[in-house]
């Protein structure tokens, strides 16, 4: 039977430090948010750029954010349950560096980044405020932004760069 030290280094878990990486910078760029900005007030960086510092109680765009409380523990056991699910599909693919694999982790960081949040403080903090004239974006978060990059990176893998011999 394999050891632990040998299935993380012949798999793709042999790119969790990525995953560690992105999720000290999320938790990091988090608590200078919460340090250094004020709640709900813009702090322009640039044409169409703020810091603005905001709160989701619920997931994407705010989904269910006003339920109640209950959707916070649904999305925390949502969290723990992909994470696992990454997990066990890293073990199954090779230890390279592939879009698959990348982005998988990718998506692990930002799944967990914002499962800490959910568990510490009932809420996801977000502060990237992309905007053009009136309209902004909804505000999010480095979480966010590395489940979006591992998700299209699983995307373009899957139609792009897959080897023909393991599409069957």
């Amino acid at each position: 039977m394999p050891n632990l030290k040998s299935i993380v280094s012949q798999t793709g878990l042999r790119y969790l430090w990525l995953a560690g990486l992105v999720l000290l910078l999320d938790q990091v760029t988090k608590y200078l948010a919460v340090s250094y900005l004020t709640f709900g007030e813009p702090l322009a960086v640039m044409p169409h750029f703020n810091l603005t510092l905001v709160y989701n109680y619920g997931a994407a765009f705010s989904f269910l954010a006003d339920m109640g409380g209950w959707q916070r523990w649904f999305f925390a056991v949502l969290a723990i349950g992909v994470s696992i699910g990454l997990l066990f599909w890293l073990t199954k693919l090779k230890a390279k560096p592939t879009f698959e694999v990348l982005g998988l982790q990718l998506i692990l960081a930002g799944a967990i980044g914002n499962l800490i949040d959910r568990v510490l403080f009932g809420k996801v903090t977000d502060f990237l405020d992309f905007y053009y004239g009136s309209w902004h974006y909804a505000t999010f978060n480095i979480a966010d932004m590395a489940i979006t990059m591992g998700a299209a990176m699983l995307i373009i893998y899957e139609f792009f760069l897959r080897p023909k011999s393991s599409k069957n």
